[in-house]
């Protein structure tokens, strides 16, 4: 019987049970194609593609106009998360000219990092290189200083491929242009802590991982406390929030797995 069971459970219970994860991806901030002349940029790669990353320490990123005029890229850091990702974090040597579109490019590029350096056109339905187009605004839109962020619970749920856990927070007072929330968390029984620039989900922050890749993790048991820092893509910040302390997310699930 306790095999039937657990066979209805993991055929039933458990959301997406073929879903497979990829073997890598890229990603590139902003989202927004409107940027100003001194906006910051955020490269992040998943599993395989987190290779590409690290080796911008050897390596030169630029901004190409379409005349093929180049802007360098200065590294300001990488950040590593705890699960399948790694993000770099880049702005301009020098402000980028108005009104002009610019493409990504780096030094030695590869094919595959080529095919890799393009998204998603919902509007044209293909993919495009990825670009970014100048107004004439040195900076872009401050946010509103009201902003805040909302504890609302911490949340598990069981995929084919493993877990998604988080810590879950509400944003308030939101304005609708792009945020980015430096997030730091300590893991209270060793100390260590974890940075990385995350963004919102339909108005709320997710602290944590999905089943294929994250941030951050989180033992069985255990308390963890987080703070963020959000900020425009021109890399305006607004005040650190304070430190909010929650149990892992793992505390009171019950996994179908029975462990």
């Amino acid at each position: 019987m306790k095999k039937i069971i657990l066979l209805l459970l993991l055929t039933f219970g458990i959301k997406s049970v073929f879903a497979e994860c990829a073997i890598s991806a890229m990603y590139f901030f902003p989202e927004t194609k409107e940027i100003s002349l001194n906006s910051k940029f955020i490269i992040e790669g998943y599993a395989f593609s987190q290779k590409t990353i690290k080796s911008f320490k050897e390596r030169t990123v630029y901004l190409e106009s379409e005349s093929g005029e180049l802007i360098e890229l200065n590294l300001q850091e990488i950040l590593t998360g705890q699960m399948q990702l790694t993000q770099a974090i880049f702005c301009p040597t020098s402000e980028l000219k108005p009104n002009t579109k610019y493409f990504l490019k780096y030094s030695d590029e590869t094919e595959n990092e080529v095919r890799e350096m393009t998204t998603y056109n919902r509007e044209k339905k293909e993919r495009e290189k990825v670009y970014w187009k100048t107004t004439d605004k040195k900076v872009f839109e401050n946010l509103n200083s009201n902003l805040t962020l909302e504890f609302e619970k911490t949340d598990v749920v069981h995929y084919g491929c493993g877990p998604e856990a988080n810590a879950i927070f509400k944003i308030k007072n939101k304005p609708e242009s792009e945020i980015w929330y430096k997030t730091e968390v300590i893991e209270a029984e060793t100390n260590k802590k974890t940075v990385y620039y995350i963004k919102e989900w339909n108005g709320r922050l997710n602290v944590g991982h999905d089943m294929c890749s994250g941030a951050f993790t989180f033992k069985r048991k255990g308390k963890y406390k987080v703070r963020f820092t959000p900020m425009n893509i021109d890399g305006k910040p607004l005040k650190t929030t304070d430190w909010t302390t929650f149990e892992s997310p793992f505390m009171n699930d019950k996994s179908p797995f029975g462990n």
